[in-house]
C-alpha cells in the first residue's frame, strides 16, 4: 500500500495540506488550531527523569491530535517550575521527543505536534542562554549582532526540541510607564524595523521554504499597537487613528512580513473598538489581503477569551476570531468549542480548514513530518560570548563631565554603591529561568574582576530598591568619602519571585501603593517615572561626599532624570543588559571598551511631560510654563570617550521629481540620489560613531508633518583623528510617507535631509521634490 500524498516530502506544501485535509474529521482539525495545555503540565519530574502525565494524554484523546504545546521548557516563578522540577539542557531534547512520540504514536493520522517556546532574550528555559533585553537590543544600533545572537537563541532552541520561537519585536515605547518596555526595541518604527528584520533572518534563515534543523520559526509579538495603550498600562485600550497605526505602529510588522515571518502574535489591545483578535480589518483585510501574509496568526494567551463579554459566549467568541483570521488559540475556552461553532452554523468549516491549513503548513515547512525528533544533539556553540557582545555594545553614556572616566590607574580605593550593583536578577528583565548558581557576573563582580592589579573595591548596598528608607545610607557615604571614585549602580527590577502575585495569563498582578521587588516587566507600570526616594537620596548623600561619582542605570526603562551636573561626572545606562552584562560595564568603565550605544528612546525629564518621544507632529510647540517639553537626552544620544565632528550633509542631486521615485528606490539607477558626510574623530581616543540620517518634511504632504524621522543609520570605526565618508542611499523608503489612502509614496514637496549623532543634534541639506499636486485636499 503507498504512502499517502502528504506524507511525500517531493510533494509541494500545498498539496501536501490538501490532502492531509482532505483526510481530517471536523474534530481533527479542531485538535489543530489549538494551544490549550501549558506545557509544563505535560510532563512531572520522578527519582528517574520525567514522565509524561496523565492530562496531557487526555488532552491528546480529546480531539485525536494536538496542534501545538506552549512552554514545555518554560521555567519561572509564574509557571512554578524550578531547576529542581523543570527540563534542563541535558533533557530538554529527549523529553520533547517523548511528547512528539506519543502524539505520532497515539493518533490516528500521525499528525507532529508544534513545541512553542518563548525566546523574547534567549530561551525562556533552564540552562536557556539569556540576551540582553530588547530595549538594550535597540541601543546597540547594530542589527547585524543582533542576527548573530538570534540564530544562537534559535539553534539552541531547535537543539533542545522546540520548533516555534515567540519573540516580542513589533511594540513601540510610546509610553514608558508602560512595564514591558524592556520588550520593545525602541520608540521608533524604523529602528525597531531594522531589528525585526534581523530577528526573522537570524531565527528562520532565508525567506520561504523550508526552516532547517537549526532554525526556528519565529512569532512576532504583538499585532498591532500595543505599545500605544492609554497611560501606558498594560493591556489597556489604545486611541489610536488609522494613520497614526499606519505610521507608527505598522513599520516593524510590515518589515517581518516581508522578511519571511512565520507568524505574528494577535494582541491584547483594540483598535478603534474592537480587540486585534476579532479585527477582520486588519488580520485578514491588511495582514493577508493588502501585505500578502500567509503564515500563522497566534491570540495571546486568554485573549480570545476576553471576547466572551461582547460575543455573549465562548463558543460565539471562537467563531469570531476564526472568522477574523485567527489560526492558533493560546489557552483559551473558545477555540475549543470550534466543532460546536461549526455545528451551530457560526462559522463555516471551510474557513477552520483555511486556519488549519496554516498550521499544518508550518509543520511541513519545518520539516516535523520527515523529522519529527530531535535526538541528542550538541548545544549551540559561542551564545554567552555573543550575548557579552550585545551587552557591551549596549552601554551608552549618557552625561560626561571629560575627566571621570575611564576609570584608570590613578583609582585606587573604588566603592561600588546601590542597590543594582550585586543583584544577578535584577540585571536580566522579565520572561527568565531561574538561574544556576554561579551563572553570570554582576556588575560588583566584573568591576572586581576588571579592576586593575591594586585597586581596592568595597561594596556597600546604600538603599532597597524601592521606598525611602535610609538607614544603609551613613555606612554607604563613609565608604564612598575614603574612596576615590564612587559607582553608584541604580536602576529598576523586572526579577520575579515566588512571592508575586500573577494574573491569568502571567502578567505581575501589582496592588497601588505596595513596594514589590518589581518595578518593571509585564504587568509593572509606574505612574511616576523618577527613580525611588531610597535611590535618589543616596545619590544626593553620596555625590556630597566630594568623591566623583559615576552612576550606572540598570533598567528597563527609561526612568525620568534630573540634570545630575554637579553632582555625578558620568551617566550611564545599561539596561538590562543579561547575565554577563557586569563584564560588559566594567569594560566600558575601565575603558577596555568604548562606549558605543546610542539611545534607542527619549529620556524624560518627568512623567508630567509625556509624551516625549522625537517623532511627534511638527506644531512647535514651545514648552510648558514649569518645564521644557525636551527630553532630558534625545532619541538618538550617546557619548563617547572621544569627539567626532560632523560636516554638512552634502547631496548629490537637490531636485528630484517624484515619479523617479519606485518602491525599490530611485528609477535613474545610474543616479542614485545619495547623501554624503564627513564624520572626523577629533579626540585620542578610538571611536564607533553610529551616523544616523533622518528626513523632515518642509512643505507638502498628505498630513500634517513629524519633526523629523529616522531613515537611515550607520556605524563608522574612527582611530584617533581619522576621517571617513558616511553615505546614505536616498529612496522610496526615505521619502515616502503614508497618504489619505494609507499607503506609502513619495509626495511631491521640500524636505530637509539632516545627519547628525542624535535627533536633536543635526545638520540638514534641503532637497525639492517636484510632480503633480493633487489639490482635492482641501485644506492646501
Amino acid at each position: 500500500m503507498s504512502e499517502p500524498r502528504f506524507r511525500d516530502p517531493a510533494e509541494p506544501v500545498a498539496a501536501r495540506v490538501r490532502d492531509l485535509l482532505s483526510r481530517m474529521t471536523l474534530t481533527e482539525k479542531v485538535g489543530q488550531v489549538n494551544q490549550r495545555m501549558y506545557g509544563w503540565h505535560a510532563y512531572e519530574r520522578t527519582a528517574t527523569g520525567h514522565r509524561l502525565t496523565d492530562a496531557f494524554r487526555e488532552e491528546v484523546a480529546a480531539f485525536g491530535s494536538m496542534g501545538a504545546l506552549y512552554g514545555l521548557q518554560r521555567a519561572d516563578p509564574w509557571s512554578g517550575v524550578t531547576a529542581g522540577t523543570g527540563i534542563g539542557e541535558a533533557d530538554g531534547a529527549r523529553v520533547a521527543d517523548s511528547v512528539q512520540r506519543h502524539v505520532v504514536e497515539h493518533t490516528r493520522l500521525g499528525i507532529p505536534v508544534l513545541l512553542v517556546e518563548e525566546m523574547p532574550h534567549g530561551l525562556q528555559a533552564l540552562d536557556g542562554t539569556l540576551l540582553p533585553v530588547n530595549l538594550a537590543v535597540g541601543a546597540t544600533w547594530d542589527p547585524g549582532l543582533y542576527e548573530e545572537a538570534a540564530a544562537l537563541a534559535a539553534a539552541q532552541l531547535r537543539s533542545r526540541g522546540g520548533h516555534v520561537a515567540l519573540v516580542s519585536a513589533l511594540d513601540l515605547v510610546r509610553d514608558p510607564r508602560w512595564g514591558r518596555a524592556e520588550e520593545c526595541f525602541g520608540e521608533d518604527p524604523y529602528l525597531a524595523a531594522r531589528f525585526t528584520e534581523a530577528l526573522v533572518r537570524g531565527v528562520q534563515g532565508p525567506p520561504g521554504g523550508a526552516i532547517g534543523p537549526d532554525r526556528a520559526a519565529v512569532v512576532l509579538k504583538h499585532f498591532a499597537g500595543q505599545g500605544a495603550t492609554v497611560g501606558g498600562r498594560n493591556s489597556a485600550a489604545t486611541e489610536l487613528g488609522a494613520r497614526e497605526l499606519h505610521e507608527i505602529h505598522l513599520e516593524a510588522a510590515l518589515a517581518g512580513v516581508r522578511a519571511g515571518a512565520a507568524g505574528v502574535m494577535a494582541a491584547y489591545n483594540e483598535f478603534d473598538g474592537v480587540p486585534c483578535a476579532a479585527a477582520r480589518p486588519l488580520l485578514t483585510g491588511l495582514l493577508r489581503e493588502s501585505w500578502g501574509f500567509d503564515g500563522l496568526v497566534m491570540a495571546d494567551g486568554l485573549a480570545l477569551d476576553r471576547l466572551v463579554r461582547p460575543a455573549g459566549d465562548p463558543v460565539r467568541a471562537g467563531a469570531a476570531a476564526l472568522r477574523a483570521g485567527c489560526d492558533l488559540s493560546l489557552w483559551d475556552d473558545c477555540f475549543p468549542r470550534l466543532e460546536e461553532a461549526v455545528r451551530r452554523g457560526l462559522v463555516e468549516e471551510s474557513t477552520l480548514d483555511v486556519a488549519v491549513g496554516r498550521v499544518l503548513a508550518l509543520k511541513f515547512r519545518l520539516g516535523l513530518f520527515e523529522r519529527p525528533y530531535t535526538g541528542q544533539r550538541a548545544p549551540a556553540a559561542g551564545p554567552v560570548e555573543v550575548s557579552e557582545r550585545l551587552a557591551r555594545a549596549s552601554v551608552t553614556l549618557l552625561q560626561h563631565d571629560g575627566v571621570t572616566l575611564p576609570l584608570s590607574g590613578r583609582v585606587r580605593a573604588l566603592a561600588v554603591i546601590g542597590p543594582n550593583a550585586d543583584s544577578l536578577p535584577q540585571q536580566i528583565g522579565d520572561y527568565t529561568a531561574p538561574q544556576r548558581p554561579g551563572h553570570g557576573v554582576t556588575v560588583l563582580a566584573g568591576i572586581r574582576s576588571r579592576a586593575p592589579e591594586g585597586t581596592g573595591v568595597a561594596y556597600a548596598r546604600g538603599c532597597e530598591l524601592t521606598g525611602g528608607d535610609r538607614s544603609a545610607v551613613p555606612a554607604a557615604v563613609a565608604l564612598a568619602a575614603a574612596s576615590d571614585t564612587a559607582v553608584l549602580v541604580l536602576g529598576g527590577s523586572s526579577a520575579r519571585e515566588s512571592t508575586t502575585a500573577f494574573d491569568a495569563n502571567g502578567a505581575a498582578v501589582v496592588a497601588s501603593g505596595n513596594a514589590p521587588g518589581m518595578t518593571c516587566g509585564e504587568g509593572v507600570d509606574l505612574a511616576d517615572l523618577a527613580l525611588p526616594e531610597g535611590q535618589l537620596a543616596l545619590l544626593d548623600a553620596v555625590a556630597a561626599t566630594g568623591t566623583p561619582v559615576v552612576v550606572v542605570l540598570v533598567q528597563g526603562r527609561p526612568h525620568a532624570l534630573d540634570d545630575l551636573t554637579g553632582r555625578a561626572g558620568a551617566v550611564l545606562s545599561a539596561w538590562y543588559p543579561g547575565p554577563w552584562g557586569g563584564r560588559a560595564v566594567a569594560d566600558v568603565l575601565f575603558g577596555a571598551a568604548e562606549p558605543q550605544g546610542r539611545l534607542p528612546v527619549s529620556v524624560p525629564r518627568s512623567a508630567a511631560q509625556l509624551p516625549v518621544f522625537y517623532n511627534g507632529k511638527d506644531h512647535g510647540y514651545r514648552g510648558y510654563a514649569d518645564q521644557p517639553a525636551t527630553p532630558r537626552h534625545a532619541f538618538g544620544h550617546g557619548l563617547s570617550y572621544t569627539t567626532v565632528e560632523y560636516g554638512e550633509p552634502r547631496l548629490s542631486r537637490t531636485s528630484v521629481a517624484a515619479e523617479e521615485f519606485t518602491a525599490g528606490g530611485p528609477a535613474g539607477e545610474a543616479e542614485p540620489l545619495l547623501c554624503a558626510v564627513e564624520v572626523r574623530n577629533t579626540g585620542d581616543r578610538p571611536a564607533v560613531e553610529t551616523v544616523q540620517l533622518y528626513v523632515r518634511r518642509l512643505t507638502g504632504g498628505t498630513s500634517w508633518p513629524r519633526v523629523r524621522e529616522l531613515r537611515g543609520f550607520v556605524r563608522v570605526e574612527l582611530a584617533p583623528g581619522e576621517r571617513a565618508e558616511a553615505v546614505f542611499r536616498v529612496g522610496h523608503g526615505t521619502l515616502a510617507s503614508v497618504t489619505r489612502s494609507l499607503e506609502r509614496a513619495v509626495e511631491p514637496g521640500r524636505f530637509a535631509i539632516e545627519t547628525g549623532p542624535s535627533s536633536d543634534r543635526t545638520r540638514g541639506a534641503v532637497l525639492d521634490v517636484p510632480g503633480p499636486r493633487d489639490d482635492g485636499w482641501s485644506p492646501w
